[in-house]
């Protein structure tokens, strides 16, 4: 179905992932899409394989954030779905923090979304949607998780407020929070076959539904915000993790 025909999206972090698959999935429902992303050959490459338009820029640079949306309003002057959804994984324990692991997590994944959404609202229409990707672990308390579930609590807390200040433009702000969700991203730690598959396994235990997330599934959640049908929802969290932090 073609719900949001003629809509403008840009995904962040649009490359690979979630993004990718939400990119995909938004070009679907009839929306013209940008992806984003630091990587210029991945960006290229996904964003040929979309059909979508794609524009580098780095989301732990407040002055990338600032030239792609210049760039945007001089191309597109407008913008009907906002996907803040670029971020990194990175933890240690708290006595073992370095402050070069802190300062990339927390530039990309919460400073570099709070300018982002900052940067964004001159260009955002009356009656936009706002979906940042939070995560599960913003709710959760794991060791090791410090640096990141902080990150992904206080991105909950600017998207709260963000709904009340934006309220008066009828401009919606949610957040999906997934667990545990196959993408690219964990085939980057560095863990060979039979250590992939005991972390699988590690993460299925824990999980109710028994099963690992799809980016898909993630994809419709956020399109669904994006659609009429969530035009009444704002200052939400959807936890999307088969009821693992329950």
């Amino acid at each position: 179905m073609k719900n949001l025909e003629g809509k403008i999206a840009l995904v962040t972090g649009g490359n690979s992932g979630i993004g990718y698959a939400t990119a995909r999935e938004l070009k679907a429902q009839g929306a013209e899409v940008i992806i984003t992303g630091r990587r210029p050959d991945a960006v290229i490459a996904a964003a040929n394989e979309l059909g979508v338009i794609g524009l580098v820029a780095d989301q732990g640079s407040l002055q990338a954030i600032e030239q792609l949306a210049e760039t945007v309003k001089e191309r597109f002057g407008k913008v009907n779905i906002l996907f803040i959804n670029a971020g990194v994984l990175g933890g240690s324990s708290i006595d073992g923090a370095q402050e070069d692991d802190f300062d990339n997590v927390i530039n990309i994944n919460y400073k570099g979304a709070y300018f982002t959404l900052s940067r964004f609202i001159p260009l955002l229409i009356n009656g936009a949607s706002v979906v940042f990707l939070s995560s599960n672990t913003a709710n959760m308390n794991g060791v090791n998780s410090s640096i990141y579930s902080s990150a992904k609590s206080a991105l909950n807390a600017v998207m709260r407020i963000a709904a009340l200040e934006l309220a008066p433009r009828k401009i919606r702000v949610n957040a999906v929070s997934p667990g545990p969700t196959q993408t690219e991203i964990l085939n980057k730690l560095g863990l060979d076959k039979t250590a992939r598959k005991g972390l699988d396994e590690w993460m299925i235990e824990r999980i109710p539904l028994k099963k690992i997330g799809t980016t898909e599934d993630v994809a419709k959640m956020v399109a669904y915000f994006c659609g009429d049908a969530a035009s009444f929802i704002t200052g939400a969290e959807i936890i999307m993790d088969g009821g693992m932090s329950l």
